[in-house]
C-alpha cells in the first residue's frame, strides 16, 4: 500500500467493502476485517460503502467512520470525531477538521472496547452524506 487510499470504485453496499478488505495484505486485513466484525456486531441496521479508496460505515442518515489501509497501518477515522468522549488522538490530513481517529498498526492496536464505544456515540449523532430536510 502507499500512503494514498487503494483505488477501489465507489459502490454502496456489503459486497464491494469485503471485496475491498480481501483486497488488502495480510497485516491490514486482518486489521480491517477486525473493525468490519466490530462495527457489525455493535451497529444494528449497519450500512457500508467504498468511498475515496476506503470502507465507509454509517448508521440512518449518513456515514459515521472510515477505515482504510495506508503503508503499514490501518486509520479508523470518525466523522465529527472531535464530538467523541473521549477524542480520538490522530487529527487525519485532508479529511476535516473535525475527523479524528485513531492509527492501528497491528492487531492488537485495536482497543474493541474503546473502539466500539466511539462506534456507538458516532452513529447517535447526523452522519455526513444523509438526506438533508
Amino acid at each position: 500500500m502507499t500512503g494514498r487510499a487503494s483505488p477501489a470504485k465507489a459502490a454502496v453496499g456489503d459486497k464491494p467493502v469485503f471485496a475491498y478488505i480481501a483486497s488488502l495484505p495480510d497485516a491490514q486485513r486482518a486489521i480491517a476485517q477486525a473493525v468490519d466484525d466490530l462495527a457489525a456486531r455493535t451497529l444494528p441496521g449497519l450500512t457500508r460503502s467504498i468511498k475515496w479508496g476506503m470502507s465507509y460505515y454509517g448508521v440512518g442518515d449518513g456515514w459515521c467512520f472510515c477505515c482504510g489501509a495506508f503503508d503499514d497501518l490501518v486509520k479508523l477515522m470518525f466523522v465529527n470525531g472531535v464530538t467523541l468522549d473521549p477524542v480520538p488522538p490522530v487529527t487525519p490530513v485532508a479529511m476535516g477538521k473535525a475527523t479524528r481517529g485513531v492509527e492501528l498498526a497491528t492487531l492488537a492496536d485495536l482497543d474493541e472496547r474503546q473502539v466500539a464505544d466511539w462506534m456507538r456515540q458516532i452513529a447517535s449523532r447526523p452522519g455526513v452524506g444523509g438526506r438533508r430536510a
